[in-house]
This record gives C-alpha cells, structure tokens and sequence, in this order.
C-alpha cells in the first residue's frame, strides 16, 4: 500500500514538473522590451496626450507590465510630424511607441506630411476624448448661444485659440463659423495645457479644448464649460452637467478626437501583440477607470482589424471634414 502511494506520488510530480516545463517553454521565448521603451508624444507638454502618456508610463511600471520602463519624450515641432517622421524612421525597432491623437490625420493632410498612419504599427485604441467650448469664468456669456450670438455680431473680433494649425481644434472652428455664421480670429498653440492658460489669463476669448486641458481649471473656477460638441452629454459624474451644443444652440455638432498607440514599422506580430496585451491591462486598472471619469473620456479599447477598420474611417471622415473648411495641403 505505502509503495503504491510512493508511485502515485512520484507519478503527480512528474505530470507537475511537467507541465511547468511547459508552460515555460511557452512563455519563455516570448517578446519582451530589453531596453526602455521611447513613448513618444507628437503633442506639446500639458495637453491631453502629454497628460496621457506620463499617467500610462508609471502604471506600467507600478503593475510590472514591463521589464524595462516607458520614457515619455515630446516631439510637438511640426505640428506632430516631428514624432512621426521619428517614429516612421525607427523601422523594426520594437522600443519606440506612439501615442496619437488626431494629427496622425491632421498633419499629413495639411502639410504634405510624407507619413501616414500605415507608415506605423497599429497597436490600440485606448479611449476617445470629447471637446468642450470654453470661455474664462470671468466672461459675461453665461450660455454659448450668448456667446456665438456675440461673435456673430463682430466678426473676427474674439479669438479662439487651439492647438496647432489645421488640426482638430480649427476643424472644429471652422465646423462651428459654418454652423453658426460667425468668424473667429484663430491663435494656434503648441500644446493644450498653453491653450488653457492663454484663455486662463484672458489672452484669448474661448477655446474648444479637450475636458482633460480644462478640468484643473475648470475646478479652481478660472474658466467656464459651456457645451460639449458631441450628440450627447458625456456621460460622466460632473461632466454630465454640461449641455451639448444641440441642448445650448439648438444647432447639433459632434467631434470626437482618437487617444491611440501605435508601434513602428516592421515590428513582429508577437511584439505588437507584447503592447496590445500591456495596453489593454493598463486600460484594466482601477487608476484608468477612474484617469477616464476624471478627465471626461469615453472608454473606447479596440485592437486588432476593428481598430485598422475604424482608423480607415476616421481618416476618411477628417479629409471630408478638412476639404470642407478648406484646410487641405493644396
């Protein structure tokens, strides 16, 4: 009897051994980063996509989703292209990721850019980020219809600041002089974060930033949300008690911008695959759930050939929404 119980003992251990060896042969060769991994942003320092990524990057490190830290390093020049000129160079090279927001179209549209978003690895759709119409909590327009009701009657007198030229922040300009029958006086900027400091400081009189450039502000009272430009209210707690543009106007308007990542070209599946996995964790996390509420996004993950499909559409919608308000490289 006890021999019996010695062969089943030694017989399980074996099976175990087993399969631990095989599961480390299956994980043992899988890809992981050997170096710090370049994150590179193709935006200014303080805007929505330089706030993103320096949140990501420790959450990576704090979960152990990387042998090797994320280094956020901003390459705004050009409107972006600077990043994507860098990136598109760094063929094959597994340590070096993107995060893009809608210039990955904008810039290559406007400019002549030789990049597009194929000359890159798709790796995920992280969130979908609203815009909202700001002025300083100063201002006297309380609602926007009182706002663009002003604007219309002196055209060109009130600015409206954004960041960069003919990217989102005009496009939703020129959406809105279209709707509306107003002109505004367009400042460009950088980044976000400058944007919001310029109306902060009265510099400029309105802005379309993303919830994520104003919501400090917002909160300390320097400026004031009067629309969010979308179809319907962001559904969130404090967020939820702005009005869409329809509800404040009556006129609808919607534009939503991408929060992406994207790898460089030529990398293998298996190391796309490494930053799809370490994503789609990161967006997992009780920090993201609560990054997401806090900075008014819409949780949107998608990888795969549904982010390759969506990416294909957004290009189109941004070239047709571009050749509208007659910002396309002529």
């Amino acid at each position: 009897m006890k021999k019996r119980f010695l062969v089943c003992r030694i017989a399980t251990a074996m099976v175990f051994s087993l399969v631990l060896i095989s599961f480390s042969m299956g994980t043992a060769g899988a890809w992981e980063p050997t170096r710090p991994v370049e994150f590179i942003v193709p935006a200014g320092t303080g805007g929505g996509a330089d706030v993103m990524a320096r949140f990501i990057s420790p959450l990576i490190s704090k979960y152990k989703l990387s042998p090797k830290p994320f280094i956020v390093i901003n390459k705004s020049g050009g409107a972006g292209g600077e990043g994507f000129l860098y990136v598109k160079g760094k063929s094959k090279d597994p340590h070096t990721i993107i995060i893009t927001l809608d210039n990955l179209f904008t810039t290559p549209l406007s400019t002549g850019l030789p990049f597009s978003w194929r000359d890159m690895t798709p790796v995920a759709r992280l969130a979908l980020d609203y815009f909202v119409l700001w002025v300083n909590e100063e201002s006297p327009y309380k609602t926007a219809k009182e706002y663009l009701e002003a604007v219309k009657k002196e055209p060109g007198k009130f600015m409206m600041a954004g960041t960069g030229t003919a990217q989102e922040d005009q496009i939703i300009t020129v959406q809105m002089e279209q709707a509306f029958g107003v002109k505004f006086g367009y400042v460009p900027f950088k980044g976000g974060g400058t944007v919001a400091v310029e109306l902060v400081g009265k510099h400029v009189d309105s802005t379309v930033n993303n919830p994520a450039e104003g919501v400090s502000h917002w909160k300390a009272k320097r400026l004031r949300a009067l629309a969010a430009i979308d179809h319907e209210r962001i559904n969130l707690p404090l967020w939820d008690t702005i009005p869409t543009m329809k509800e404040a106007t009556g006129v609808d308007m919607s534009y939503m911008m991408l929060r992406g990542i994207f790898g460089a070209p030529g990398i293998t599946k298996e190391q796309q695959e490494y930053y799809i996995n370490v994503m789609k964790k990161v967006t997992d996390t009780p920090e993201w759930q609560k990054y997401v509420s806090d900075m008014g996004l819409k949780a949107a993950y998608l990888s795969g050939p549904d982010f390759v499909k969506w990416l294909e559409e957004k290009e189109k919608i941004t070239k047709d929404l571009m050749a509208k308000g007659d910002l396309l490289k002529k």
